[in-house]
């Protein structure tokens, strides 16, 4: 009776610190708020959620939690998702589609998951390299992946990082992907025991999207766009010198390359006051696009040289923030959705 009673008694200071949160980042985004030793970031947030629930609490269900409330203020939320488990409403599927790795066919769509499923690997990034004629996808946990005739994919393992996005460099023929402060560059055509995989680090601030800059028709280049947490769009110019064939000649069964990311051309630009979740490279308008959670600078478009000078870039807003976008046809239509 006592542990019960003092399980409500966490779940009502839990509910008391999420609430704290939320109002905190409505505030920051009404352009109201004054910080002060009050204030909630990941790391107190982290702690109280530990001193509420025990030890047991795994750190990528806190980070996932934290990051929900903090990107969707009117996101439901329930308590077990820091145990890392969804509880999902309504009869999203049937007693006889409970067991793991069924296959089924659905007429329209919808969400196929059930109560109580213990939080697993997600995709975070799919890209389709039509030229090439297959799909890259990225996994949080660290898989990556290429579908073609072939099919196979390449393990980064990691200590806590997140794998945020992945894209496809056209003219190194390498595979891109982000954690929240490591670049991953992974040659997919060398299989197996000799894959090779190149990590670029530190990046000062926490990756959170990726994207290349199909406009170079240098051969041995590619521009890298990537958004962090800091509000900041991040360049990234990568050339086949830095992954010198002498290394690839190696001969080592798995060969990870830890890379300097101070010997990299890296230009940076604050254009949001908020996380960077999205950005892309609209080659028809020959210019990039950036979408935050931030009200006030929620998308950004504009020249890739804008992130070398002070030049002025176009900025626009919507009510609530912007957390995606997509480019449709040649007509430049740009949806946004908050």
């Amino acid at each position: 009776a006592l542990a019960v009673a003092h399980f409500e008694n966490a779940l009502k200071q839990f509910q008391k610190l999420v609430e704290k949160k939320v109002a905190q980042k409505t505030e920051e985004r009404l352009g109201l708020y004054v910080k002060d030793d009050d204030e909630v970031d990941y790391d107190k947030f982290y702690e109280t959620v530990q001193a509420l629930f025990g030890p047991e609490i795994k750190d990528c269900n806190v980070k996932a939690f934290f990051r929900k409330i903090s990107s969707n203020l009117d996101a439901k939320t329930e308590w077990c998702e820091i145990f890392g488990y969804f509880i999902v409403e309504g009869d999203a599927i049937s007693s006889q589609l409970i067991e793991e790795n069924t296959v089924f066919l659905v007429s329209q769509k919808q969400q196929i998951t059930h109560a109580g499923v213990k939080r697993r690997d997600v995709i975070k990034g799919i890209v389709k390299v039509p030229h090439l004629d297959f799909t890259v996808t990225s996994s949080q946990k660290g898989v990556l992946t290429v579908f073609n005739n072939q099919s196979f994919f390449f393990f980064f393992p990691q200590d806590t990082a997140w794998v945020t996005g992945c894209d496809f460099l056209t003219q190194l023929k390498r595979v891109v992907a982000v954690t929240e402060r490591t670049v991953i560059v992974w040659d997919y055509k060398s299989k197996g025991n000799q894959s090779n995989c190149f990590v670029i680090k530190p990046m000062e601030n926490g990756l959170l999207c990726v994207c290349t800059v199909t406009a170079s028709d240098h051969l041995a280049k590619d521009n890298i766009l990537m958004g962090d947490d800091g509000g900041y769009v991040n360049l990234l110019t990568v050339t086949s010198d830095d992954f010198g064939l002498k290394q690839s000649k190696a001969k080592k069964k798995s060969q990870f390359h830890v890379l300097d990311s101070k010997n990299f051309k890296i230009v940076k630009r604050k254009l949001h006051d908020d996380w960077v979740m999205k950005v892309k490279y609209i080659s028809d308008l020959k210019c990039f696009g950036s979408c935050s959670i931030d009200s006030i600078h929620s998308f950004v478009l504009g020249d890739i040289k804008r992130l070398e000078d002070s030049m002025p870039v176009k900025e626009f807003s919507v009510p609530k923030g912007v957390n995606a976008f997509t480019f449709c046809g040649k007509s430049n239509v740009i949806v946004t959705g908050g």
